[in-house]
């Protein structure tokens, strides 16, 4: 059907059918747009068989026939030229730039093509490479019988969950540690959880001969009667974490109540409104700030004795009032020698007028890094102005114990000015903090000379720790928990935490400085040394001798075993001699020879009882031949000890 002139202009050149390229005349400048619709129109012209043509990219081959004319294709021409309108009215340039689009987006399906058909022949490739590798590993299972398709694709998803678990397992654990640690554990058995924090051996040389009665420290903490543990908290040396632990990390019948936003903690005893815990966190710092052996074995007692209940926390004046009417007593009492305020008579101060006892734990720590953090907390404004000082009733005078500092504090002090000061307490703290004052004149340092005064106030210090319920390293925190919870047979909820980089660790000093630093706390340098080497061997002592109690149970239980055993062969026995009273001549030899055999078991048996036991079996039996009764008597009495044991 043609169209009129007018109308082929507005509609202008026709679009293709769907599925189809746009046509285009030969020679649209030499044809109007009517020509080209009715060229366009007739069956057999140039238009109609390129309209007609396949579509770009697609070849129909070398001898396919000419497609025929059918009536869908004038409806499809039709409705080309209805739609037609809306593609005229672009301009040239942005029709040629639709058709580059239209190349480019079959450029991109061809690739698309490409990839895919790669990516299957890769495919297919490596499927043969594994299945030649197969049969190559495989060799004796293939000559069985052939893998089907089922087992290919079984060896094919393995190797590449192995595959994915190597690149999991990179992601995870990049680096060659990891990989080590697992070797290292399929290799040897599991490490000791209680290894020394620094790294080094577990064994060491010791330097200090100490007797059994040093290294064995087992207490009897009686939580529900009198017993009160003390702890002594020296600056910067990881106190606060551990009177933490002490108030948050027991496991306890009655657990101490810590409410939010409150530093103390109530500890009360089960059943009774009494604390257990005398320390900062449970009582607060009831004897002062800090204080030190000497204020705590005099306050401590008459605090306990006077209050009975230790949430009134005495005023400062009382303090002095407690420690001053201690020390009278102690002066006036009869013995007035030099011998009852010696270190070894401070056991009897442990104990209060009503019967309880104290026990008393610290926390030590490495003196020249306990020494740079202090100077960093000073640095920081912290000064210990509240601490009383308290030594034979009274604080020391301005001239005793001057100060190192004029204004409020000391902070942003530099590390030179900390150390040329001479009455710095830093100095040796631990040593004055564990020793006691009252045998060198308190802080009256024109009672002897220094040399006496400093070799009297370090023994005082090691006799003092060396005699406490409990002291731990900051160093070794993992043996502080394991001592602790052997001495008071008290568990720890979660294992302490060694942590390595600290304030002190990141100064950086050069030698010179510490060695001046090591000379100005020489004292504490010999008094870490001391309890360092206590320490380890307590620790070293302990664990040898939980694996003497392990190994003694494992042989009290091989012991019973081998009891039941023998009990049963002689039940067995007397049944089959009460179910065959007669019995030929010829077995009486074997039955002879049996009971040889037991009668030289028993007295095996009967030594490894305990001398007890083995007592009473002898005056029941003294000088006679044990019978059928008797041994079965004394097998019996064998499992009662084992069960009694158990």
């Amino acid at each position: 059907m043609a169209l009129p002139a007018c109308a082929a202009r507005a509609l202008g050149p026709p679009l293709q059918p769907d599925r189809e390229a746009p046509a285009r005349t030969t020679c649209p400048r030499r044809h109007s747009r009517v020509e080209a619709e009715l060229a366009a129109s007739r069956p057999g012209s140039v238009a109609a068989s390129v309209r007609a043509g396949p579509p770009r990219g697609v070849s129909r081959g070398f001898n396919s026939q000419p497609l025929l004319d059918e009536p869908l294709k004038a409806s499809s021409s039709l409705a080309g030229a209805a739609r037609a309108p809306l593609f005229a009215l672009l301009a040239r340039g942005r029709r040629r730039r639709m058709h580059d689009l239209r190349r480019r987006w079959d450029l991109g399906s061809l690739c698309r093509a490409l990839l895919t058909r790669g990516l299957a022949a890769l495919g297919h490739s490596l499927k043969h490479v594994l299945g030649a590798i197969f049969s190559k590993i495989f060799g004796p299972l293939a000559s069985v019988g052939n893998m089907d398709e089922k087992s290919n694709k079984l060896l094919l998803a393995l190797v590449m969950l192995f595959l994915f678990a190597v690149i999991v397992l990179q992601y995870v654990c990049p680096g060659t540690e990891c990989q080590l640690l697992r070797l290292q554990a399929f290799s040897s058995p599991m490490p000791d959880p209680y290894r020394s924090e620094d790294e080094s051996s577990a064994r060491f040389v010791p330097r200090y001969n100490f007797s059994r009665g040093d290294l064995l420290r087992k207490v009897d903490f009686d939580i529900k009667g009198d017993d009160l543990i003390v702890f002594l908290h020296i600056q910067k040396t990881g106190g606060t974490t551990f009177g933490r632990h002490l108030v948050r990390n027991i496991q306890l019948e009655q657990p101490c109540e810590c409410r939010v936003g409150q530093k103390k903690c109530t500890c009360h005893r089960p059943g009774k409104r009494e604390t257990w815990l005398f320390s900062r966190f449970s009582t607060g710092w009831s004897c002062g700030l800090h204080a030190d052996w000497t204020e705590l074995t005099s306050c401590v007692p008459a605090v306990v004795d006077s209050k009975r209940d230790a949430r009134l926390r005495p005023s400062r004046w009382r303090i002095f009032q407690i420690l001053d009417a201690a020390s009278k007593d102690r002066r006036g009492s009869p013995n007035t020698n030099p011998g009852a305020n010696s270190p070894s008579s401070t056991k009897s101060r442990n104990t209060s007028k009503n019967g309880k006892n104290f026990h008393y734990i610290t926390i030590l720590r490495d003196p020249v890094s306990r020494y740079l953090s202090e100077w960093r907390h000073v640095q920081r404004g912290a000064t210990w102005k509240a601490s009383l000082h308290v030594c034979d009733g009274r604080p020391p005078t301005s001239e005793e114990l001057p100060s190192c500092y004029t204004g409020d504090d000391w902070s942003g002090c530099p590390l030179k000015e900390f150390m040329d000061c001479p009455y710095n307490l830093a100095n040796n703290r631990q040593v004055r903090m564990l020793s006691d004052l009252t045998l060198v004149g308190c802080y009256n340092l024109s009672v002897m000379p220094e040399k006496q005064r400093n070799k009297v106030l370090l023994e005082s210090a090691k006799s003092n720790l060396k005699h406490m319920a409990f002291f731990g390293l900051t160093e070794f925190q993992r043996k502080t928990q394991y001592l602790f919870e052997k001495t008071f047979n008290m568990n720890f909820i979660s294992p302490f935490t060694q942590y390595n980089t600290t304030r002190a660790s990141s100064v950086e000093i050069n030698e010179e400085i510490q060695k001046r630093i090591e000379g100005l706390n020489f004292l504490d340098m010999e008094l870490y040394s001391y309890a360092k080497d206590l320490f380890l061997q307590r620790y070293q002592f302990m664990r040898q001798k939980e694996h003497q109690e392990a190994r003694r149970k494992r042989q009290e239980q091989r012991k019973f075993l081998k009891g039941r055993f023998l009990q049963t062969h002689f039940q067995s026995q007397s049944q089959g001699q009460s179910q065959n009273p007669s019995q030929n001549p010829s077995q009486t030899p074997n039955l002879n020879a049996n009971q040889n055999v037991t009668q030289n078991l028993i007295p095996n048996l009967i030594q490894n009882l305990s001398p007890k036991e083995n007592r009473e079996s002898q005056k029941q039996s003294p000088g006679q031949e044990q019978s059928d009764g008797n041994t079965s008597n004394g097998t019996h009495d064998y499992i009662g000890s084992v069960e009694k044991w158990r």
